[in-house]
């Protein structure tokens, strides 16, 4: 069996989606998908701001939510849904890229309390192409809040818990503002959080 952590070449992904017809006017839409006890619920929302008001309920330990957006919704959005629900004792980030206004978003969280520990995995390209955003994110993820390491990465992860419970979650977008037809799905249970924790704790960082 080959390792886990065995990089294949980097290749170059442009992420460009078609545009998605929708009924009338051809209005952007995001579409949750909820499967709980044989009963399936449906919410729909054209923005970050209305996925965010969906009224979810209380996550529970075996549920599975799937999303398809096509608005303002990237990466972060998901895990705001969970901090609207508890703070987290620990969460990992796996990202390829991220813009510098979601890095303040990080810090705010950190500094009031919302997140206290935290490690980000970040793509091969992130040092480089992201300067600056690289640069901030080495002031605020101190070695006694959590790491950060650089790799050949293209995978979008939230992993993480906090006291009510323990969560995942894969999107197909980054963390940045990306108006295009992307998919999500959070899950609730520890074997996914243990999942990806063992996974990223073998990662080896280019960065020393």
């Amino acid at each position: 069996m080959g390792s886990w952590h065995t990089d294949r070449k980097a290749k170059k992904d442009p992420e460009i989606l078609a545009d998605i017809d929708v009924k009338k006017k051809s209005k952007r839409r995001s579409t949750a998908l909820l499967e709980r006890d044989l009963k399936t619920v449906y919410r729909r929302a054209f923005s970050e701001t209305q996925l965010l008001d969906l009224t979810l309920g209380p996550f529970q330990n075996g549920d599975c939510y799937n999303f398809i957006t096509a608005g303002d919704v990237d990466s972060l959005s998901y895990l705001k849904l969970i901090l609207r629900q508890q703070s987290l004792d620990y969460v990992l980030v796996s990202t390829w890229c991220m813009a510098g206004d979601d890095i303040l978003q990080f810090k705010e969280w950190i500094e009031s309390g919302r997140i206290k520990k935290i490690d980000f995995y970040v793509g091969e390209i992130f040092p480089g192409t992201y300067a600056i955003e690289f640069r901030e994110l080495q002031k605020i993820i101190t070695p006694e809040i959590g790491r950060i390491a650089v790799f050949r990465n293209h995978s979008k992860i939230f992993a993480g818990y906090g006291d009510k419970f323990h969560f995942g979650i894969q999107t197909s977008t980054n963390i940045n503002t990306n108006p295009r037809c992307e998919n999500g799905c959070i899950q609730i249970n520890k074997s996914i959080f243990d999942f990806y924790k063992e996974y990223f704790d073998g990662i080896k960082s280019f960065e020393k």
